[in-house]
């Protein structure tokens, strides 16, 4: 009976220690894709900061183009104003 109890205890041991080192190489697994997901939100990241630096440019520069649309239009009102009255 007592090499029943050492072989039953040394495969439930063989047993455990191979569950380990499943969750282990799963554990490294996870660690890696994680790792891989984390490095591309950083780049997404670091694209979103300069896509929002240049958008207050681009709405300047819109602002700007339109400020000078709407000059222009009103220097022609006063010449259509003067040609109707």
């Amino acid at each position: 009976m007592g090499d029943t109890v050492e072989n039953a205890t040394f495969e439930i041991l063989k047993g455990i220690q191979a569950s380990l080192a499943d969750l282990r190489a799963e554990t490294v697994t996870r660690f890696d894709r994680l790792e891989a997901r984390i490095d591309r939100l950083d780049l997404g990241i670091c694209e979103d900061r300069r896509i929002a630096a240049g958008m207050p440019v681009m709405m300047r520069a819109a602002a700007g183009d339109f400020d000078a649309r709407v000059s222009e239009f009103e220097g022609r009102v006063p010449a259509l104003e003067s040609r109707t009255s």
